[in-house]
C-alpha cells in the first residue's frame, strides 16, 4: 500500500509549503505517482505551483479530509502528499482521533509520515514535543531543519526533544538555503521548480543562467536528503 506524507509544523512561515513543493517536484522527476492535497484556503502553494497534481482540502471538514484516506485506499500505487497550512494541527488531530485514522491505516497497510518542518525557534521545538506526546511511535517522523530562514538549530539540539524524537525512530534532513532573490523570482513567476531550473521564455522576469544553475544545485542537495529517508 501507499504512504501518506503530511507536511506540517503548525507555525506559519517555517517553509512547509516549500518542502511540499520540493517533495512534489521530486516525485515528478523520479516518476513516482502521487496525489496532492492542499489545506491552505487563502494561498495554497500546491494548488498554485502544481495544480495538475493537487486538489483543495477543507481542514475542518471530515468529509473533505476523508478523501485523503479514500484516495490512499483506492490508489495504493500512489503516494499521497498533504500540504498542511499553519494552525491546522487541532482539526487534523481531531479528525485522526475521532475517525480512527491510525487504526484504519494499520488495517489497510497505509503508512503515515509526518514531515515536521522546523526553523531555529523555540516554538517549533515545543510543537514537536506536543506532536510526540500525542502520537509517540504511531507516526513516522521526519524532522526537516529548514535553513531557508536560519541555520542555527541550537535550541533543538539542547532541548532534549530531538533525542526524544530519535528514540521514536525519527529521521532528520536538512533543506539548505536557496539564494533569496532566486526564490523571490520563482514565487513571483508562479513557477514550478522544474520551470525554474529550465530556460523560461514566457515570464517577463525569467531566471538567468547562473540563477538556474543555483536552483539545480539546491534541488540536487534536497533530493539527496529526501532519498536518505525515502518517500
Amino acid at each position: 500500500m501507499t504512504t501518506i506524507h503530511f507536511v506540517g509544523g503548525e507555525k506559519g512561515g517555517v517553509g512547509k509549503s516549500v518542502v511540499a513543493r520540493v517533495l512534489a517536484q521530486y516525485m515528478i522527476d523520479k516518476e513516482i505517482p502521487f496525489t496532492g492535497f492542499d489545506t491552505d484556503r487563502s494561498h495554497g502553494s500546491l494548488l498554485r505551483f502544481y495544480s495538475d497534481y493537487a486538489s483543495p482540502t477543507v481542514i475542518d471538514s471530515y468529509q473533505s479530509l476523508d478523501g485523503i484516506m479514500e484516495t490512499a485506499s483506492a490508489h495504493p500505487e500512489q503516494r499521497i502528499l498533504v500540504d498542511l497550512a499553519a494552525q491546522t494541527h487541532h482539526p487534523l488531530a481531531q479528525w485522526i482521533d475521532e475517525s480512527g485514522v491510525l487504526e484504519l491505516a494499520e488495517e489497510l497497510g497505509i503508512s503515515l509520515c509526518y514531515w515536521n518542518v522546523m526553523d531555529s525557534g523555540k516554538d517549533c521545538v515545543d510543537l514537536l514535543n506536543k506532536l510526540l506526546d500525542q502520537y509517540d511511535t504511531r507516526l513516522n517522523y521526519i524532522l526537516v531543519q529548514n535553513q531557508l530562514r536560519d541555520d542555527n538549530f541550537t535550541i533543538l539540539e539542547s532541548s532534549g526533544v530531538k533525542d526524544r524524537a530519535l528514540a521514536f525512530n525519527a529521521r532528520i534532513i536538512t533543506l539548505k538555503k536557496l539564494h533569496a532573490p532566486v526564490m523571490t523570482k520563482i514565487d513571483g513567476n508562479s513557477s514550478s521548480f522544474w520551470a525554474a531550473k529550465n530556460k523560461d521564455t514566457e515570464n517577463l522576469n525569467p531566471l538567468g543562467l547562473l540563477e538556474r544553475q543555483r536552483v539545480k544545485i539546491w534541488l540536487r542537495h534536497a533530493y539527496n536528503e529526501i532519498e536518505s529517508v525515502g518517500v
